[in-house]
């Protein structure tokens, strides 16, 4: 992978596959996890591990693979979100639901649901190794373009003026959801293939552009603008991490700026919502109804809200628990809240760009960048339109919003995230290919030598751990 114009290859690393065996396997038998005598390890006598109780859902998922510790910390604080997702929804959705299912838990038994779902997914997730996912990324793409193809087509169920959703019975899909997800793992799987022709407009810019033109046309179609603004940030993001050169990208980012204006401005009813942004004071009662209710929950909360369950924006506020979950954790839990929020969600980042950089190879790395890059551009996102910063866009905020669609991507985009934290070792069918063209040198001999011996030797010691 090309790291701002320096090479990082990942054929290289393939070259002395016994000898990299070996290095992963002093790290793997060096971890708590796998030391004898660990929880993550029975020892030498090659004892069972101990059942773990499935209402320690945390503890398992920190303790379910001996290939390594997931990033115990990102596990964690995503969990403890996906909880706190779960009150805020239901503070923010319990007058709502009575008056419209004469229920005040109809969106808080929904989203317990899918919390527990969500939490499930992450950790078999997570104890994937994610390299096999390069089999199912066209599978994945190809079901991706499919979805959004359907809604288009006019299979889709309508929520409010848009066709973002295939309603099988009673669940919902919003395909754009699973789109973000399925170009990150395309692009890391297509771009950890042609690392040495990333330069190439040809080769390694312009089928990337195709790709995501595509989808994001379909998303623009529902119409979803948000969606397809996000899918092309993804794109360029992953393009730039990957070396691609800067001239292309920022002439195509010039190019679809004017496009967005165009589309902006040629559009009735975005054109009108944005005039209505411009001026909520007067449209307040209007089309800026929606974003000038949110402003008036984060005013009301002050520096320190005022108490959990004890907004009152909720009686104004359309569909609070939905996009503008924020604009109620503004008002119960005040400014302090919403900081606390903001770190929650940079942490979250910040660990995603460290399990990147510390990848075993491009694709994991490309893989973590994509999928950070994704939770930051939609929180930074959503907040900004709860605050009124940005015009109405239809984002929601990761692992906190109301829907199944979201939180179940997200999660199991953290899954990923955690099975590529994990120290591994070679893929089993990668392990002895020696690359064509050369035979090994006497040095390479003698290190191959020396990495099986030592992998032996760990792999004596960390018996039951693998």
């Amino acid at each position: 992978m090309k790291w701002f114009g320096k090479s990082r290859r990942e054929t290289e690393r393939a070259s002395e596959p016994p000898a990299s065996q070996a290095r992963n396997q002093r790290r793997t038998a060096s971890s708590p996890a796998t030391m004898p005598g660990s929880p993550g390890n029975p020892g030498r006598e090659g004892s069972h591990l101990p059942p773990v109780p499935g209402a320690a859902a945390a503890s398992a998922l920190l303790r379910s693979s001996p290939s390594g510790p997931v990033d115990s910390v990102l596990a964690a604080l995503v969990i403890a979100l996906i909880g706190f997702g779960v009150v805020m929804v239901y503070s923010a959705s319990a007058i709502e639901a009575t008056v419209r299912h004469h229920d005040a838990q109809f969106f808080l038994k929904r989203q317990a649901a899918y919390a527990f779902a969500a939490v499930v997914g992450m950790w078999l997730t997570s104890r994937l190794d994610y390299r096999r996912l390069k089999a199912l990324t066209y599978p994945i793409l190809f079901v991706v373009t499919a979805m959004l193809v359907l809604v288009v087509a006019g299979f889709g169920h309508r929520a409010g003026n848009a066709f973002r959703w295939i309603a099988i019975g009673p669940i919902h899909i919003q395909p754009a959801e699973t789109a973000k997800l399925g170009i990150v793992l395309w692009l890391a799987y297509s771009l950890s293939k042609k690392a040495d022709k990333i330069r190439s407009f040809t080769v390694g810019f312009l089928p990337h552009l195709i790709v995501v033109g595509v989808l994001a046309l379909l998303c623009l179609k529902q119409p979803d603008f948000g969606s397809a603004v996000v899918l092309t940030f993804l794109t360029f993001t992953l393009l730039f991490v990957a070396g691609a050169r800067v001239p292309y990208i920022a002439s195509f980012t010039m190019f679809l700026g004017i496009a967005a204006v165009a589309l902006v401005r040629l559009s009735d009813y975005r054109f009108k919502r944005y005039l209505a942004w411009m001026d909520m004071e007067n449209n307040r009662n209007d089309l800026a109804y929606q974003p000038f209710q949110s402003v008036m929950s984060f005013g009301s909360g002050g520096f320190s809200g005022l108490g959990l369950g004890r907004g009152l924006q909720v009686l104004y506020l359309p569909e609070a628990h939905t996009d503008f979950v924020s604009a109620i954790i503004g008002e119960e839990l005040g400014f302090l809240g919403i900081l606390a929020l903001c770190a929650a969600y940079l942490v979250i980042v910040s660990r995603g760009v460290k399990i990147a950089l510390e990848a075993a190879d491009d694709y994991g790395s490309f893989m973590a960048f994509g999928i950070s890059t994704m939770f930051g551009v939609q929180a930074l996102t959503n907040l900004a339109v709860a605050m009124a910063i940005f015009p109405t866009k239809g984002l929601t905020l990761p692992f906190l919003s109301y829907g199944g669609s979201s939180l179940l991507v997200n999660a199991v985009a953290v899954g990923i995230l955690l099975s590529i934290s994990r120290p591994r070792t070679a893929l089993p069918e990668r392990a002895g290919k020696v690359p064509s063209g050369a035979l090994p040198s006497a040095s390479a001999l003698v290190a191959t030598a020396a990495g099986e011996g030592v992998a032996g030797h760990a792999a004596t010691e960390g018996a039951g751990s693998w």
